[in-house]
C-alpha cells in the first residue's frame, strides 16, 4: 500500500473533521521525532499506510456496540488514538509505562481535544487495577503468550481481542494454544500481504469452564 492508496483509504472510511484530526496526528508525531524515537525512522516517510491504516483497520473487527476499550503499549498512540478519533462515542484507555510517551500521549490527548474520553495510564499494565473492557488491543507489546496471562483479568466473556502481529501470529497462536483456549483466527493485513492480525473472543486459560456467548462480566 502506498502513502497516496493509505490516505485514499482512510478519506474513504472517516469524515473530514476525522480526517483533519489524522493530519494533526501525523504533523505532531513527525515534529517530535528528532526529540524521542516515537516510530522506526524508516517507517516516517510512510506513516499513513504503516501506522494510521495499520491501526485504522481494526475499527472493521471490532463489534459496533463497543463502549470500552484499551491499548496495551500505546507509544506514539497507535492504535489506540487512531481508533479513537475514528470512533468518537468510545471511551479509549491507553496503557505507556515511559516517561516520555507517557508525556507525549498526553499531549497528544490534549491537542486533538479528547482528553473527555480518551484516559493515559502511565504505568506498567501489571500496576493497573483490573477493569473489564469490551476491546483489548496491543501492537508490539509483548509476545501472545505472555501478554494473555498479563491482560487476561481487563477482559469480560465477550471481550474481542485485536493483536497486530506481524509476521508471526500463527507462530505466537501455536505456542500460546498449549495454555490458552478460545475463538482464535488470522486476519491478513491489508498494509503488509505477509502481516496478520490475530483477532480472539472468549479466551480463557485451557481447562476453564467456558462462558456464555456474549455475556459480559460485571462494570
Amino acid at each position: 500500500m502506498t502513502e497516496d492508496d493509505a490516505r485514499a483509504w482512510i478519506a474513504d472510511h472517516v469524515p473530514r473533521e476525522t480526517m483533519a484530526k489524522l493530519e494533526t496526528l501525523v504533523g505532531l508525531i513527525l515534529d517530535e521525532m528528532p526529540r524521542q524515537n516515537l516510530i522506526a525512522a524508516s517507517t516516517a516517510e510512510h506513516i499513513w499506510a504503516r501506522h494510521i491504516v495499520d491501526s485504522a483497520q481494526l475499527v472493521a473487527l471490532a463489534p459496533t456496540n463497543i463502549e470500552r476499550w484499551i491499548d496495551l503499549g500505546s507509544g506514539a498512540g497507535f492504535p489506540g488514538i487512531v481508533v479513537a478519533l475514528m470512533l468518537p462515542a468510545l471511551r479509549m484507555t491507553l496503557v505507556e509505562s515511559r516517561r516520555k510517551r507517557i508525556e507525549f500521549l498526553q499531549h497528544l490527548v490534549d491537542s486533538l481535544g479528547i482528553a473527555d474520553r480518551v484516559t493515559v495510564a502511565g504505568k506498567r499494565l501489571e500496576m493497573l487495577e483490573a477493569d473489564p473492557q469490551d476491546v483489548i488491543s496491543a501492537r508490539a507489546f509483548a509476545p501472545l503468550d505472555r501478554l494473555l496471562p498479563l491482560a487476561h483479568r481487563f477482559s469480560h466473556p465477550a471481550t474481542v481481542w485485536l493483536l497486530p502481529k506481524g509476521r508471526s501470529a500463527a507462530s505466537e497462536l501455536e505456542a500460546a494454544a498449549t495454555s490458552w483456549q478460545g475463538d482464535f483466527r488470522i486476519v491478513a493485513s491489508l498494509t503488509d500481504p505477509e502481516a496478520a492480525i490475530i483477532a480472539a473472543t472468549q479466551v480463557q486459560p485451557k481447562g476453564s469452564r467456558p462462558t456464555t456467548k456474549g455475556q459480559k462480566g460485571r462494570r
